[in-house]
């Protein structure tokens, strides 16, 4: 008997994508006076032409073909962890919801071997006015569970997701964070023969983050089930994934192991800006970041560094709109791996802007305290710290630093094999 899972043959998805003008928002008493007046003209206009009993040809908005995915065919074993990479884009998310049945291919053949449960967004499959206790039983039902079945796992599945005060409240009144607690916890635990998750676990904590990774571990090794994860985190693909797949464009780059995909991944990063990026994508609401700029504390732009230096991020930052507790940071990534994320809210309040305002917010990264290397920058900015107002999953600068020869007075032999990693501070050490 074949232990594939999962084998997908040139499947294809379109969308008809409409470019028609839309107009923006108004007030009703705009909308009605519009109306009004494009009555009276066209009733001229009607009266006046020597063809006004005939009817006028009916313009349809032009349309473009969109193929979100294009010829994709692999196969996955039972067992298998597959992290699903790429740009936002890319066709992972078309992917996926193709892979949990919610859309249909518009060509192409899967064939699934066993039962998949999906989290592809918080709140997946949960009904809003129901409590926590009805969805986990809803949830199951929809996953071809008994009842019988999912009491058995009930007691599991609560504290996995630590909502059990909340147990008896209609999810509605849920925080995300509290959703995709529970929406994980329901999917990992009902047994499903294939586990699809998507990069909705980064609403959660690290703490959490780090518990679901564990558990879709758990649910492969143990229990030998199929786990399909999309992530932006290079380092959670990885910690958990065997195998990968890259997607661009909605076609395969490449398939093999998790490591080998995501250094083929990172190597499409190299044409990221040097120093200084200027934001060319066209954002009609929120806050937009309209330029990052990598300097000395002389503030002229640079993209290399020794250890030694210090290292100036500036963020020129622009309101389209009025937008309330703005969150600004970014994420440094060397070798695919986050070294650490900062974020203005670990020092200021969040931000709230009227339309049209602009800031600065800088941050310094301190002497002594990075490795050698290739570091990439990844920008970020959310509001109440869930809606992301940047669509920018990779990163848009890089720069290199070097150990400072100076150091060579306390090391003899300075290099990666002997100090691993990203990070290299000057921790003051005493003898005692």
């Amino acid at each position: 008997m074949s232990d594939t899972v999962i084998k997908v043959e040139n499947l294809s998805k379109m969308y008809l994508l409409s470019h028609q003008q839309q107009e923006r928002y108004g007030s009703f008493r705009d909308l009605l006076a519009n109306k009004t007046k494009n009555l009276f003209h066209s009733g001229r206009k009607v009266l006046s032409s020597p063809f006004a009993l005939q009817h006028p040809p009916v313009e349809l908005p032009p349309q473009e073909e969109f193929w979100a995915l294009k010829d994709v065919s692999f196969e996955i074993k039972q067992g298998d962890r597959v992290g699903i990479i790429g740009r936002n884009g890319a066709g992972k998310s078309t992917l996926l919801k193709i892979l949990s049945r919610i859309t249909e291919p518009t060509s192409g053949r899967i064939e699934i071997n066993g039962r998949v449960a999906s989290l592809l967004e918080v709140g997946t499959g949960f009904h809003p006015e129901l409590t926590g206790r009805e969805n986990i039983f809803l949830n199951g039902a929809i996953l071809g569970m008994g009842r019988n079945e999912i009491k058995r796992k009930f007691d599991e599945i609560v504290d996995f997701a630590e909502v059990e005060r909340f147990l008896d409240t209609p999810v509605k009144r849920y925080s995300s964070g509290m959703y995709v607690r529970l929406a994980f916890a329901v999917a990992a635990h009902l047994e499903p023969e294939i586990l699809v998750v998507d990069e909705v676990l980064a609403v959660g904590d690290a703490q959490f983050q780090k518990k679901c990774i564990g558990k879709m571990e758990d649910v492969s090794t143990k229990e030998g089930r199929t786990v399909f994860f999309v992530s932006h985190n290079m380092g959670s693909i990885r910690q958990l994934c065997h195998s990968g797949i890259l997607l661009d464009h909605g076609k395969i780059v490449c398939i093999g192991s998790a490591s080998s995909v995501i250094s083929v991944y990172e190597k499409s990063w190299t044409g990221v800006n040097r120093g200084v990026w200027i934001n060319e994508e066209l954002i009609t609401k929120g806050v937009r970041i309209e330029q990052i700029k990598i300097s000395g504390m002389d503030g002229d732009s640079r993209s290399h560094f020794l250890n030694s230096d210090t290292v100036k991020i500036t963020f020129w930052i622009k309101a389209i709109e009025a937008t309330t507790n703005v969150k600004i940071g970014f994420d440094l990534i060397k070798e695919g791996t986050i070294a650490f994320r900062t974020e203005q809210v670990d020092t200021l309040k969040k931000k709230d802007f009227v339309k049209d305002e602009e800031c600065i917010l800088s941050c310094q990264i301190p002497q002594w305290f990075l490795n050698s290397g290739e570091y990439y920058l990844r920008p970020l900015i959310s509001v109440h710290c869930v809606e992301s107002l940047t669509r920018q999953d990779a990163p848009v600068l890089s720069f290199t630093v070097s150990v400072d020869p100076q150091r060579s007075e306390f090391h003899s032999v300075i290099n990666d094999t002997n100090h691993p990693g990203a990070l290299f501070p000057m921790l003051d050490w005493k003898g005692e």
